[in-house]
């Protein structure tokens, strides 16, 4: 599997930009000499072979890790819970195993995707060829426990040292090692299989035999000689003839028959039933046992072995009863098994296709694994190795299919090669971190949106504000202009209203004067003095007056609206009444300042 490429082009991504609630990430981004160093922490929890999480193990001590750290740490235990779930491995294997979850945080930490070296991976593949190993406490098993025991000396070097290259020689090692084993191995299975086959052929040979002769003597009373001559002899010879032809040799039919003859002739309860046929058979069985047996062994049967038999067959003749012994207790411990007589193979396709497969008998830790190396056809067995040609044992047929009935045995579950695991974590996590990375985009577009929407909000309640401000403003120039205009207009009114009474009041004074009453005008030159004129001469028609001054020249004529003008203007004074509108023009100037008050 192409697991470098697929690990280069996103696995750095997901460092760099996954978030995972309730992990301690930093509130901010931390400066380099700011962030802890986790090495000592992990150099710990890989020494002491713990099966904790890296981001348990960094969340329960107090210190300051970088988003990147913890990312790292979050990975290693992905990977490697993936990795626990579905390898495949014995749990005890699968678990020492994910304990490099140490090392790989703190490399990925420090380099990315090169933390998963072409080295590396390739063991960690390579480790599916223990898929068949179990904690049995055999050679084979302790060997593969010591090996690990260098692991966690190589990786402990790295921490150390803080390179990788004692990893990857450990590695590159135990590949050296594996062709070595493997090459040794492909020798023992091959071995095992020709040996195995012939002992399987022996077996059914040796086993048929015996129950040939158990349902024989079953429930017989036989003479002692030939129930002996049965055991001693006649069942090798089956034997020998179902190694050599089968179920369906001739011999094998003929030492069958031959030994139905024996127990008939030995049992009185059935051959006294027919005298004939017991002379019959009694003058041939001799030179039919002799004739078969050479046939098998290709030599003579040795003379003693038959004189039991004759000694027997002369007393049953002579219709004399011989000492009778039940055939299975003078067999002693006789152990036989009728099933072999009904032997049947089961069909091809059925047995082929476990060939070759692994089952695991028990579960967790004490889960036993078996490897189906091979179908013993001559005895309907199955042949049950470590996979590395260590005979773990042999099961009948019947017995391994009633093992899969009751789930005592099962087939081992399709494995997983550590490159996929890696591969199809990584790829789950950088589809999730891109997922992450569109919805903070999402996210700060619509914060852009927000912000800018406020923006919008705060410039139209500025500019709404501004208005109103200026809004205000206007309206308060409007009524200050508006209270000039009212003052303007009052003072006008007031001025008008003083004009008016200051006229009247010059109205009067001009039309109290008599004649030769006098009235003082002001020059309007700088310097010049004032001129005392007394009134000469009133013209009610033209509504004019004459002023002459007190020699009775200068004379001066005035309109009596220009004279009243004069007055209101104060250029012009009408004396001898002058006080009396001096008083009058203060109590109007009084009233004016009170009415403004």
């Amino acid at each position: 599997m192409p697991t470098n490429k697929v690990v280069s082009g996103r696995i750095d991504d997901v460092l760099a930009g996954i978030r995972v609630p309730d992990l301690p990430y930093p509130a901010g981004r931390l400066e380099p000499e700011a962030v802890s160093d986790w090495r000592p922490l992990l150099i710990s929890c890989w020494s002491e072979q713990r099966d904790e999480r890296v981001t348990h193990v960094i969340r329960s001590v107090h210190l300051e890790w970088s988003a990147r750290q913890v990312n790292a740490a979050y990975v290693a235990d992905r990977i490697m819970d993936v990795f626990l779930k579905t390898s495949g491995l014995h749990p005890t294997l699968a678990r020492r195993i994910a304990r490099l979850r140490f090392y790989l945080a703190w490399r990925m930490n420090l380099e990315g995707k090169k933390a998963f070296s072409e080295p590396l991976v390739a063991w960690l593949d390579s480790l599916q060829e223990w898929r068949g190993w179990s904690e049995s406490g055999g050679r084979s098993a302790r060997v593969l426990l010591d090996q690990l025991d260098a692991l966690v000396i190589a990786v402990s070097a790295s921490f150390e040292e803080g390179s990788t290259a004692p990893v990857e020689v450990f590695c590159r090692q135990w590949e050296a090692d594996a062709e070595k084993r493997n090459s040794q191995a492909e020798k023992l299975r091959q071995r095992l299989l020709e040996t195995e086959q012939g002992a399987a052929r022996q077996r059914r040979a040796d086993q048929t035999a015996r129950a040939l002769v158990g349902r024989a003597l079953q429930s017989r009373d036989l003479p002692i000689p030939i129930v002996r001559f049965i055991l001693d002899y006649w069942q090798s010879l089956i034997k020998q003839a179902v190694w050599e032809g089968g179920l369906k040799g001739e011999t094998f039919r003929h030492g069958s028959k031959l030994l139905e003859w024996l127990v008939w002739i030995g049992d009185p309860s059935l051959s006294d039933q027919d005298r004939n046929r017991l002379y019959h058979v009694g003058e041939q069985i001799g030179d039919r046992i002799l004739d078969v047996w050479k046939k098998v062994y290709k030599t003579d049967l040795p003379g003693e072995a038959l004189a039991g038999i004759e000694s027997v067959m002369v007393s049953r003749l002579r219709g004399e009863t011989p000492e009778l012994v039940d055939a299975l207790d003078e067999a002693g411990q006789f152990q036989w098994d009728s099933r072999w007589l009904e032997f049947e193979l089961p069909a091809r396709d059925t047995y082929q296709a476990v060939e070759g497969h692994w089952f695991v008998e028990g579960e967790g830790a004490r889960e036993q694994r078996r490897f189906c190396f091979a179908f013993l056809a001559d005895s309907a067995e199955i042949l049950w190795t470590n996979g590395a040609g260590v005979k773990l044992g042999v099961q009948p047929w019947s017995e391994f299919q009633a093992a899969l009935d009751r789930n005592q045995l099962r087939p081992l579950p399709k494995m997983t090669p550590f490159g996929q695991v890696l591969s199809e974590t990584v790829e789950l996590l950088a589809n999730v971190c891109e997922k992450q990375r569109k919805q903070r985009e999402k996210a700060a577009e619509a914060a852009r949106a927000r912000a800018e929407e406020l923006r919008r909000q705060q410039e139209a309640e500025e500019a709404r504000r501004k208005a109103q401000e200026a809004e205000r403003e206007a309206e308060l120039e409007r009524q200050r202009q508006e209270a000039e205009a009212r003052r303007i207009a009052d003072e006008e009114a007031e001025q008008a209203r003083i004009l008016k009474e200051r006229t009247l009041l010059a109205e009067k004074q001009v039309a109290g004067i008599k004649l030769g009453g006098w009235i003082v005008v002001e020059s309007g030159e700088p310097g010049s003095d004032a001129a005392r004129l007394k009134l000469a001469v009133r013209i009610n028609a033209s509504r004019k007056l004459v002023f002459v001054d007190r020699l009775g020249l200068n004379r001066r004529e005035f309109l009596e609206d220009d004279l009243v003008a004069g007055i209101v203007a104060g250029k012009i004074r009408v004396l001898g009444t002058s006080a009396e509108f001096d008083d009058t023009l203060s109590r109007v100037v009084g009233r004016i300042r009170v009415g403004r008050n």
